[in-house]
């Protein structure tokens, strides 16, 4: 089991890229009411969860465009899996969370909430949550960040327009946007506690450790170029006298806005400072 509980931040470096589209805005970069930057949590865990996949590890909720599976849902997913198929039919819900946890590394980290209805009007559907130890707050940049909105132009046609085919059509003008340069911070931690409920191990935390340096490797797009993104440092708390409020230890970090950072030492708290590879 996790033998200690942990605190994290990440310090992620942003120039010339669109961290975290919006797609309720245009997909323009997340901003807050004071303009600045954000990526949500939820993107920060896709992330992780993509490179714990690239290092062979079992996920469950996996993106449609990043899977190394054949499932189209997460109901196929869960339904299909040989170890949830062996359960007996009245397994209690303390087997079923259990066995999800013991199969997939993502749901005994972060948790998950298995809801499914019933495959018919006789069966039964399925609601069952499942506490994950690992928790991630959404980054955020030290100032405002500056949002670049770039016109660009297709140089064909999606369709042939039949009356008037040399005629260029509106779908060849679009929009694209990025955030010009800024350090965006995030703060984690590894609940003991949850821990042991989950089956979440010292391994499973160095393998969410070596994810979260990877982050960004492999996560390439239009709107995130190769060299865009990068972890600059990422601190790693690890309790192991009286253990301190999250909140305590996460205040003893300062960042500065060029990405430079002074960290307080805590008594009963090792610090490890790892740069992003």
């Amino acid at each position: 089991m996790l033998s200690n509980k942990i605190d994290f931040a990440i310090i992620i470096g942003v120039k010339n890229a669109n961290p975290n589209g919006d797609p309720l805005n245009g997909n323009r970069p997340r901003t807050n009411y004071d303009g600045h930057g954000e990526i949500s949590d939820v993107c920060l865990k896709r992330k992780i969860r993509n490179r714990l996949l690239d290092n062979g590890e079992k996920i469950f909720v996996q993106s449609d465009d990043y899977k190394n599976d054949e499932c189209r849902s997460i109901r196929e997913r869960f339904d299909t899996n040989p170890a949830i198929s062996a359960l007996d039919k009245k397994a209690s819900h303390d087997d079923v969370s259990k066995t999800a946890c013991g199969e997939w590394l993502d749901v005994r980290a972060f948790g998950q909430v298995l809801a499914f209805k019933g495959k018919s009007d006789k069966e039964a559907g399925v609601s069952i949550a499942v506490r994950g130890p690992v928790s991630i707050q959404s980054a955020f940049s030290l100032e405002a960040v500056d949002v670049e909105s770039l016109q660009i132009t297709k140089s064909v046609n999606l369709e042939t327009d039949e009356k008037n085919p040399n005629k260029k059509a509106s779908d060849t003008i679009g929009m694209k946007h990025r955030v010009h340069q800024g350090v965006y911070v995030t703060f984690g931690s590894i609940n003991r506690q949850l821990a042991e409920k989950t089956g979440f191990s010292d391994e499973d935390a160095e393998k969410i450790k070596q994810a979260i340096l990877k982050m960004f490797n492999n996560d390439e797009s239009s709107a995130r170029p190769a060299g865009s993104m990068e972890i600059i440092k990422l601190i790693w708390w690890t309790h192991t006298g009286k253990t301190l409020s999250s909140a305590q230890v996460h205040r003893s970090l300062k960042v500065n806005n060029d990405g430079s950072y002074k960290s307080e030492d805590l008594n009963g708290v090792e610090r490890a400072e790892i740069d992003g590879v």
